[in-house]
């Protein structure tokens, strides 16, 4: 009697990334992240020892940007597992995109709005004609703030254009279009 054997060979299979870029654009994100994260935090610990309201975009984007380091952890494990697939990489990209996108939105708006902006503020000097200690000192804090806000607004800009190319990046990964 003769048996049949049904032998399956499952072959899986393997995702080049470009080594340069994904090292490249992981660096850029950590630091956005971060950047993002460290000026949003500062921003709300003045506004709670002001006891002042805080706009939505504070927290939002405190939240992103963990998002985001959650989200750059979990890609460096798949790294390191060597299966980081374009699929992951692409939907949380998008996903993140659209979150940072919002936040970007907002940022402008609170900094460059038509009515209390923050750098309507960021102009202000103080009387030369009577500097004291206090002056300066709010002088200093004022200008901080506002140094703050533009730099979030900057490292906004460069983490929602980053992600874009991750997408694309991820895209032309999964089409083998790399040489």
């Amino acid at each position: 009697m003769a048996t049949t054997e049904i032998i399956t060979v499952q072959r899986r299979r393997k995702y080049h990334w470009p080594e340069a870029q994904l090292n490249f654009w992981l660096v850029i994100m950590i630091v956005a992240s971060s950047v993002i994260l460290g000026i949003f935090a500062y921003l709300t610990s003045i506004q709670n020892s002001l006891r002042l309201g805080q706009p939505w975009i504070l927290p939002y984007m405190i939240t992103t940007s963990a998002l985001m380091i959650i989200f750059i952890i979990i890609m460096l494990g798949l790294i390191s597992q060597q299966q980081l697939l374009p699929g992951v990489v692409v939907l949380g990209s998008f996903i993140l995109f659209v979150l940072w996108l919002a936040g970007l939105i907002e940022t402008s708006i609170q900094l460059y709005g038509p009515t209390g902006a923050v750098n309507s503020y960021c102009g202000s000097r103080p009387n030369t004609e009577a500097i004291n200690s206090q002056q300066t000192a709010v002088w200093l804090a004022n200008s901080s703030l506002c140094v703050d806000w533009r730099a979030a607004f900057a490292f906004e800009i460069v983490g929602t254009v980053f992600l874009l190319w991750m997408m694309v990046m991820a895209y032309q990964v999964n089409r083998d279009d790399f040489d």
